[in-house]
């Protein structure tokens, strides 16, 4: 693999405007806040919005080639080893057990639970039973201590260390006692936040009882309130490309990726409270940067909030195509590549056309930006 000297970002913005709703909950169940340019804002925390784009990952590529977040590895590897060598459970979990203590896992207060949980791909855990799947009668057979030196000359590390799936190459994994087994994030997610002062509501409902309607008495069932306010959110996001392509150790499979994740970032929406408000809306820009100095996130277009008369997402696209105009001519760093993809017209269209070149659809400013990371990535190994 080549490598492009020395790093590749490809910047992400977002507006997307979302109606009554309670996207990310705080400790209060009402949706999350945060003070910016002195004023009280809306926020989904970049958690919230990473968990969403990898539940919309699930829904469009195979299960095979994602992965898990869980506690429960060793239960998870024990199923795996039952379904290969058809091993009772207790048989099985011992030698599930035995393959995962060379690594050192802390353990956590649950017996079989790991101390945090462990991101792997799942073809990982599929290539770590695969290593014993032919032997497994015969090392069950085994005492424990004959067990644990025949399973340490396996390269049970080396799976977990290579060949990621897409999500943990995108999000990294963090573990904290084992350097070896932890993976540097290609990605970056900010918190999103509204362009404009948000107020907080309540939702006052009751539910109905059925069989005391049916007997004719009065009164409610339930009575609740749910927080919820509404936003024109700015969302950001960076991929490091270089990052990508180490974790990864394809170039193709890098640029796809770069491709899936913008997909998936700008197609989902955190399921919180979903069913009250039917909040899914679909962005009305999405803007994209390669960048070779640094990412640039434009948030500070909104440090004075947009106010509710000028019109509140339109308004939100002309701040955040004169922030990026502003960035190139001060910073002297124009993008290697800028396209756009919106819903405006008029003189927010020509605005944004000044900064991000002409719209496109969104099939076509993925294509664009494939091409030009490909590109890039060839020039580079010449």
């Amino acid at each position: 693999m080549t490598f492009l000297p020395p790093r590749l970002y490809v910047d992400v913005h977002i507006l997307q405007t979302v109606p009554p709703a309670n996207l990310n909950r705080d400790d209060q169940g009402n949706p999350k806040e945060a003070y910016y340019g002195g004023t009280r804002r809306s926020r989904v925390s970049s958690q919230a919005w990473k968990r969403a784009t990898r539940m919309h990952f699930t829904e469009h590529m195979p299960a095979h080639d994602l992965a898990t977040r869980t506690r429960r590895v060793a239960s998870a590897l024990t199923g795996n080893l039952r379904e290969r060598t058809g091993l009772a459970e207790e048989p099985a979990g011992r030698l599930a057990d035995a393959l995962l203590a060379p690594l050192k896992i802390s353990v956590g207060r649950k017996k079989g639970d790991t101390a945090y949980l462990l991101f792997y791909g799942r073809r990982q855990l599929d290539n770590v039973a695969a290593l014993v799947s032919d032997r497994a009668a015969e090392l069950i057979a085994l005492d424990d201590k004959e067990l644990r030196a025949e399973i340490e000359q396996l390269p049970v590390e080396e799976q977990f260390s290579t060949g990621h799936s897409l999500d943990v190459a995108l999000f990294g994994r963090m573990v904290a006692d084992i350097a070896a087994l932890r993976v540097d994030a290609a990605v970056q997610v900010a918190h999103a936040l509204s362009t404009h002062s948000a107020t907080l509501e309540f939702d006052y409902f009751t539910a109905v009882d059925d069989r005391t309607q049916e007997e004719q008495e009065t009164g409610a069932g339930m009575i609740g309130t749910i927080g919820f306010n509404s936003a024109t959110l700015y969302r950001y996001a960076t991929v490091g490309l270089h990052q990508l392509r180490e974790n990864l150790g394809d170039d193709a499979a890098a640029v796809e990726g770069v491709r899936k994740f913008i997909t998936s970032f700008a197609r989902s929406v955190p399921s919180g409270y979903r069913n009250s408000f039917a909040h899914q809306t679909l962005p009305s820009l999405v803007s994209v940067a390669v960048r070779t100095d640094q990412p640039v996130n434009l948030v500070t277009a909104y440090e004075e909030p947009v106010t509710p008369s000028s019109g509140i997402a339109a308004e939100s696209a002309r701040r955040l195509a004169a922030e990026h105009r502003t960035a190139v001519e001060a910073w002297g760093d124009t993008p290697a590549f800028s396209a756009v993809c919106h819903a405006f017209r008029d003189e927010t269209a020509q605005q944004l056309e000044a900064a991000f070149g002409p719209a496109t659809t969104f099939p076509e400013l993925l294509s664009g930006l494939g091409e030009h990371l490909s590109t890039a990535i060839a020039e580079a190994g010449r």
